[in-house]
């Protein structure tokens, strides 16, 4: 049973080996959004995210029944090492099944932790059927990243944490993936403060829940694809649903380039690095999800922050564009001397800096005398550009826009 006092329990547990992690007020995050925000900060949780504690919880409660045969776990990235560091502390084996698609840091992010590896299935679901089945073979206990009340009494110790510091919160914001986070939160808020109100944010690109929240029935989804994977399930959980129909007041999702913008505003204004399911909360304070009344104080967890450094600078160049400091164009101008002076001197008058140029004369799209160049800019907001746009207009130039 999920209750408060399950999860007082796997508090008494985590607590020998988690970190306290900061929840702190954020200033200009809060004068953005017109309300009074804390973040939780599991980014700084030991093996990077909040899935610890949930992992500890789960593998504690086996050691304690006298089950010390081993565990096995299916997972691409937090909660692979959450098992992996809990069966380390308890000495006991472990086996991560992981799709042959996993990242190589991912993989030996897990080894580190003594944990065998086995990369098996071209995505989670097939590693997920191949983990069950080792499992029986071996006699190795299976670890759900979700669907078990321990693992959920365990994330719930995020809200616990968070509670002790702060009691009057008008709003809890977490990320949804598979729902074992808000489970665990939910419940401790509303057994403790019930008006307070749980909000469930979501990546566009992975919208089971949502979907499943809205239809108060599970729905899957055939497929996923979000730069926040950490969130990225396929599967809705009638386990986790059932406790996020009961608890949950309000569903928001947000779509790609809204996390990418998110990532970066927590990087430059709160100096701290988070995954991209670590920033759907913030993404959707900053576009102006959910409507609150202004003011209100407000708890945003920021659930990890392993993310995938060859992503970094994707997720860094739809940050810029989407927040209108970076505009690519492709202007079509006539191939003669002097054109391309005429177009870079309108940019020099206006104060947009080229980062990046190029010129094709040689397309087949082209017309006899014409010439394509390519050029991306440093800009500064939304005015800047419409100004760009008006000035290029202005001078007989044709141009689109690229994203």
């Amino acid at each position: 049973m999920l209750d408060l006092q399950s999860i007082e329990k796997a508090y008494d547990r985590v607590s020998r080996v988690v970190h306290k992690t900061p929840f702190a007020y954020a200033p200009i995050l809060s004068e953005i959004s017109g309300y009074e925000v804390y973040l939780k900060k599991e980014n700084l949780q030991r093996t990077g995210a909040f899935k610890l504690r949930g992992a500890f919880n789960r593998i504690a409660a086996l050691v304690e029944s006298g089950n010390k045969g081993g565990v096995v776990a299916a997972s691409a990235g937090n909660h692979a090492q959450g098992v992996a560091f809990s069966a380390k502390y308890f000495n006991i084996d472990a086996t991560i099944v992981m799709p042959e698609s996993t990242p190589l840091t991912k993989v030996q992010g897990v080894k580190e932790f003594g944990a065998k590896v086995i990369l098996h299935g071209a995505n989670y679901d097939e590693a997920y059927a191949y983990a069950v089945t080792f499992g029986k073979e071996n006699n190795f206990d299976f670890v759900h990243p979700f669907t078990d009340e321990e693992v959920m009494a365990g994330q719930g110790t995020v809200a616990l944490e968070m509670f002790k510091e702060i009691e009057d919160l008008d709003a809890l914001i977490v990320p949804v993936g598979g729902g074992g986070l808000i489970a665990g939160m939910s419940v401790v808020f509303k057994a403790l403060k019930p008006d307070t109100k749980i909000i469930a944010v979501s990546a566009q690109g992975a919208p089971a829940m949502k979907n499943s929240f809205d239809a108060k029935r599970a729905i899957d989804t055939t497929s996923v694809r979000t730069i926040a994977d950490g969130i990225a399930v396929r599967d809705t959980s009638p386990v986790t649903l059932e406790y996020i129909l009961k608890n949950v007041d309000v569903f928001e999702s947000v779509c790609e380039d809204e996390i990418a913008a998110a990532i970066l505003f927590l990087l430059e204004k709160q100096k701290v690095l988070v995954e991209g399911a670590g920033a759907v909360g913030v993404a959707a304070l900053l576009h102006g999800k959910p409507e609150l009344p202004k003011g209100s104080k407000i708890g945003v967890v920021l659930s990890g922050g392993n993310i995938d450094v060859t992503m970094l600078s994707l997720i860094i160049e739809k940050g810029l564009m989407k927040s209108a400091r970076k505009m690519k164009l492709m202007v079509t101008l006539v191939d003669k001397p002097g054109a391309l002076q005429s177009f870079t001197q309108i940019l020099t008058d206006i104060g947009a800096n080229i980062v990046q140029i190029g010129y094709d004369r040689t397309s087949i799209d082209l017309e006899f005398g014409d010439a394509h160049v390519s050029v991306a800019l440093e800009t500064k907001g939304e005015e800047h550009q419409a100004l760009i746009r008006q000035k290029l207009t202005e001078g007989g130039f044709a141009f689109r826009e690229e994203h």
